[in-house]
């Protein structure tokens, strides 16, 4: 007979779960230990599994990851993958571990049970789950929809890819309390049984396509995995109007699940869409008028159909249209996605570090009226500039092209508008602040990864932040 505390533990490990046998008998070998790792290596170990955790990353790298695992009784390496980890009942990866990392092979050619940080923590998860995923858009709209939340007064909790792991949280929710999810293509390479109650996609454009054999189709996959485990009663909102997500949805979504699309272009029998500059929601055939487009605070209409998609997501679970109207007029968004930091000498500065790939940057060209200064850059995703060609000519007075994609981007853009290098983040600020005139915009919008320079897009742009604000103490 099992005790209360092995039921819970075995829920997710049906596969070698021996009646009698306490929970410590399984073993978890974690692979990275940032934020996610140390999070899921803490709630097994509470859970009683015997954890190991490793990181490829040498130790000077790693003071923090192992002063906290020291203190939680979990033994660790550092500075490359050993057998050890092979040493085990299954294995949980941290988001940025890449599938093909030769430890993962090994594991996986043995046959082992390989999972996701995101997929360990759901199985001690008591209350629904709002999960959501798409190339651009995932942290703004997962905020909008923890902050509709908190305001309609219903327990909540955000966590994901937003910087918060899920298995952070978990433990400190109840069978009332909803989880909102931002969810990357990585955690769901490697889930199992998470099933949101309800899954939202956004988009899909080309990105990642390092870690998917540089395939769009390998990629939309992965998103795709988000309702894979969803049947009745569960609900999938995607975007009508793109033509990846529609046709995977039209073609592999179980006809149990409460398809809720969301259109900037047709009116929809279900769903959300916009009419005479109106947004309406019209869900089991009652429509209901949420508020005028230009009354939401942030703006473009790449952060309306994020409205759209969290304003649905508030619908179906049940709060009330005044509440969302009220957070739609008052939400000032998200640090890092098109930020205003501060106007100097008539020259407005935008932080738009979250803009990693190539689809983000499309978007915040069309955001600004004024002309536009560029910092372009950083560790190269296989970008196709070739996108930006148009927005460029029309928008960009001049490129300032930093990181490892330096000499690409300067390459890329060569004859359509000037482009200069900067070696840091601070030339790149004083540059740009050299060659804007009053009334242009400095937009930092890298289209590529942080991890040139950078530990992530969050330090990019407080880095960025930080240069701007000093600009005009040295004058």
């Amino acid at each position: 007979m099992f005790s209360a505390q092995e039921r819970i533990f075995y829920r997710g490990f049906p596969s070698f779960a021996i009646p009698g046998a306490p929970p410590r008998s399984v073993r978890a070998s974690i692979i990275g230990a940032a934020r996610s790792g140390r999070a899921i290596a803490r709630l097994l170990k509470e859970r009683g599994a015997m954890v190991f955790v490793s990181d490829a990353a040498p130790a000077e790298k790693l003071r923090e990851a192992e002063a906290d695992l020291g203190s939680m009784g979990v033994p660790f390496e550092s500075g490359g993958n050993t057998e050890r980890i092979l040493d085990a009942d299954i294995i949980v990866l941290s988001p940025g571990v890449p599938s093909n990392a030769v430890i993962v092979k090994q594991a996986r050619a043995r046959g082992m049970r390989v999972v996701s940080e995101l997929e360990a923590a759901s199985w001690f998860c008591p209350g629904p789950v709002v999960a959501i995923t798409g190339t651009n858009g995932k942290t703004t709209t997962t905020t909008l929809t923890g902050r509709i939340f908190e305001d309609a007064r219903k327990p909540a909790v955000v966590a994901g890819n937003i910087g918060i792991a899920f298995s952070q949280v978990v433990g400190h929710m109840n069978e009332k309390t909803t989880a909102i999810l931002e969810v990357s293509s990585f955690q769901l390479d490697h889930i199992e049984r998470f099933k949101p109650r309800v899954a939202v996609l956004l988009n899909i454009t080309p990105d990642h396509l390092d870690r998917y054999d540089h395939s769009v189709d390998r990629y939309s996959a992965a998103k795709f995995r988000i309702f894979e485990n969803q049947r009745g009663g569960d609900v999938l909102i995607y975007n009508h109007d793109d033509e990846i997500v529609r046709s995977g949805v039209e073609r592999s979504v179980s006809g149990l699940v409460k398809r809720v699309p969301f259109s900037l272009r047709e009116r929809l029998a279900e769903g959300a869409y916009v009419e005479k500059g109106r947004l309406l929601v019209s869900i089991d055939g009652e429509v209901t008028d949420i508020i005028a487009c230009d009354a939401i605070s942030i703006g473009g209409l790449h952060n309306l159909q994020n409205a759209m998609a969290a304003t649905l997501i508030g619908k179906v679970m049940g709060i009330h249209a005044a509440s969302l109207r009220g957070t739609l007029k008052n939400f000032k968004g998200v640090e890092h996605r098109l930020e205003f930091v501060r106007e100097l000498r008539g020259v407005s500065f935008v932080n738009d570090s979250k803009g990693t790939n190539i689809d983000s940057v499309w978007y915040a060209l069309q955001s600004f009226h004024s002309p536009i200064i560029l910092v372009l850059g950083g560790r190269d995703k296989g970008n196709d500039y070739s996108r930006l060609y148009d927005l460029v000519k029309k928008h960009v007075r001049t490129i300032i092209a930093i990181g490892e994609s330096a000499s690409k981007v300067e390459q890329a853009f060569a004859g359509i508008v000037p482009v200069t290098t900067a070696t840091d983040m601070e030339q790149a600020v004083q540059r740009s602040a050299e060659l804007a005139q009053p009334g242009d915009v400095v937009l930092l919008s890298p289209a590529c990864a942080s991890f040139d320079w950078f530990d992530n897009y969050e330090h990019r742009g407080r880095v960025f932040k930080e240069h701007v604000m000093a600009l005009g103490t040295r004058d």
